[in-house]
């Protein structure tokens, strides 16, 4: 792998962040190096997103933005410079598809919202379709989504921890549930209380009269 800001830091960039003086700090990013692969918390971060945003170039020099998503864990490390996820049957526009067709170069974003995180990603894309692949299509796949038609692995040139800076919080329903449940269980447990000792008056009551 190389340095984000080397593959990303070109003269125009780097003309602007001298501009806007914050070239050193970017500079001392870049001669920090890079690690050789993603390591556990990069790995643990991507295999526990349900969304991701992949970016691929089109023929006239567009990007093109699009949405990838599914249960925790849709998201496959293969190693520790490819990561992978199985693709179903959408639109059928394969925008994407035909992008990747002309050059292979992508870029992603997953973000934690909850906890304000996001990791960005570079990388060279590989898309398959899965019947030509079956083993690796086994491996993508998850379930509940259907049919896999083609497969995605990405070999990572580069990756970057983003600031949490603007990233407002949002929560799935999953999420949802994970923060209420104590307070739940609370109410659960009031509630059976209090029914008892309803439970418990009626009988006093009932023989008292």
């Amino acid at each position: 792998m190389e340095p984000f800001g080397s593959l990303m830091f070109t003269p125009a960039v780097q003309a602007e962040q001298e501009a806007r003086g914050s070239r050193d700090a970017n500079a001392r990013m870049v001669a920090r190096g890079a690690p050789d692969g993603l390591g556990d918390d990069e790995i643990a971060f991507l295999t526990s997103r349900t969304s991701i945003y992949v970016a691929t170039v089109s023929e006239t020099g567009w990007p093109y933005v699009q949405h990838r998503g599914g249960p925790r864990g849709f998201l496959k490390v293969l190693d520790a410079q490819t990561i992978g996820f199985a693709d179903y049957r959408g639109n059928r526009q394969y925008v994407s598809t035909g992008n990747l067709k002309n050059d292979d170069r992508v870029s992603l974003f997953a973000t934690d919202y909850p906890r304000k995180t996001r990791l960005k990603l570079i990388g060279h894309a590989t898309l398959v379709d899965a019947t030509a692949a079956p083993d690796l299509a086994q491996a993508l796949a998850s379930d509940e989504q259907g049919k896999v038609e083609r497969l995605m692995t990405i070999r990572i040139a580069a990756f970057d921890w983003n600031c949490p800076q603007f990233i407002t919080p949002r929560f799935d329903t999953a999420e949802i549930a994970a923060l209420v449940a104590p307070e739940l269980e609370r109410l659960e447990s009031e509630n059976a209380r209090l029914a008892n000792e309803l439970a418990s008056l009626r009988e006093t009551l009932k023989k008292d009269s």
